[in-house]
């Protein structure tokens, strides 16, 4: 009952964060899902409803270098999503924290992909 109760404020938390936040072709919107074992980013363009630029701790190349759901992970995806965001053109983006607290392993992201030279 109180797993569900929580993913139920959880949910509400993403659709008020989703009310103000939107991403579209110059500026698109930085989403970002931790799960137990890996972490997703993407730069989703919501005017057209794609995604333009998406990677993982799944990918090979992160994989590599070790990268789990933790703060070290964060930090080694923060800034390998900068560097191919970059490469497909994208300087700025808007960043969504998909309802999770800013603090830990989401501002530990946020500042990696700052220092790869994204713009929030």
């Amino acid at each position: 009952m109180k797993t569900v109760y929580k993913a139920q404020l959880l949910q509400k938390r993403k659709w008020r964060i989703r009310k103000k936040v939107t991403g579209t072709a110059a500026r698109p919107r930085l989403s970002v899902k931790f799960s137990g074992k890996h972490i997703y980013a993407q730069a989703v363009n919501d005017d057209a409803g794609s995604t333009l630029v998406f990677l993982s701790t799944l990918d090979p190349e992160v994989k590599k270098s070790g990268a789990k759901s933790n703060v070290s992970g964060a930090k080694n995806l923060g800034v390998a999503f900068a560097a191919k965001a970059k490469a497909a053109g994208i300087s700025s983006v808007v960043f969504d924290r998909n309802g999770r607290p800013y603090h830990g392993r989401v501002k530990t992201f946020a500042d990696a992909a700052r220092e790869g030279g994204l713009q929030f």
